[in-house]
């Protein structure tokens, strides 16, 4: 059995830990859920990201800025505004293509949806642009339509390209 003095030694240890780690935070940067903004950052406006790729799913640029924005709005403590922001974040989709990834017997087993985007980052404060690329591959049935595999991957489509697009921004603080 520990003795009163073990236990309080381990709270105060504990303590003392919980303080080095967490009291030096005033480093100019908040974070959260793994998003890192600088404090001079309180304002952005992400703008309508245009599809100028050769195939154009008429869905996806206004699906993926809406879900950016959502992101970018509940994920960190930035505001969105459209007169002069801190931040403002511009993009454009590249590419949406399909190919064949596997090959049984001579028909196409499996298939690959592409899409890569480019992101522009202009931070007014620093007078800096940053270009940032993500390019994610989607895997469909052979036996699908192009039509069925949009339709099919269209959620998980939106979602990961959106989670690599808030990651590449907000990650490299």
């Amino acid at each position: 059995m520990l003795s009163t003095k073990k236990i309080s030694f381990f709270i105060a240890a504990a303590i003392l830990i919980a303080a080095a780690l967490f009291g030096n935070s005033s480093c100019g940067i908040y974070k959260f859920n793994d998003a890192s903004v600088p404090d001079s950052i309180k304002t952005v406006k992400v703008n309508f990201i245009e599809n100028r790729a050769t195939y154009v799913n008429p869905q996806l640029s206004p699906r993926l800025t809406d879900k950016l924005r959502q992101k970018i709005i509940g994920q960190t403590k930035l505001i969105q505004t459209n007169n002069e922001p801190d931040w403002e974040i511009d993009g454009t989709i590249t590419q949406y293509s399909f190919s064949t990834s596997a090959i049984t017997g001579q028909q196409a087993a499996n298939n690959r949806l592409t899409v890569a985007v480019q992101m522009v980052l202009s931070d007014r404060k620093a007078n800096k642009t940053e270009k940032i690329d993500v390019s994610r591959s989607f895997e469909f049935k052979g036996n699908q339509s192009f039509q069925q595999a949009e339709n099919d991957l269209a959620e998980e489509m939106i979602r990961t390209l959106t989670d690599d697009i808030f990651n590449k921004l907000f990650s490299k603080w």
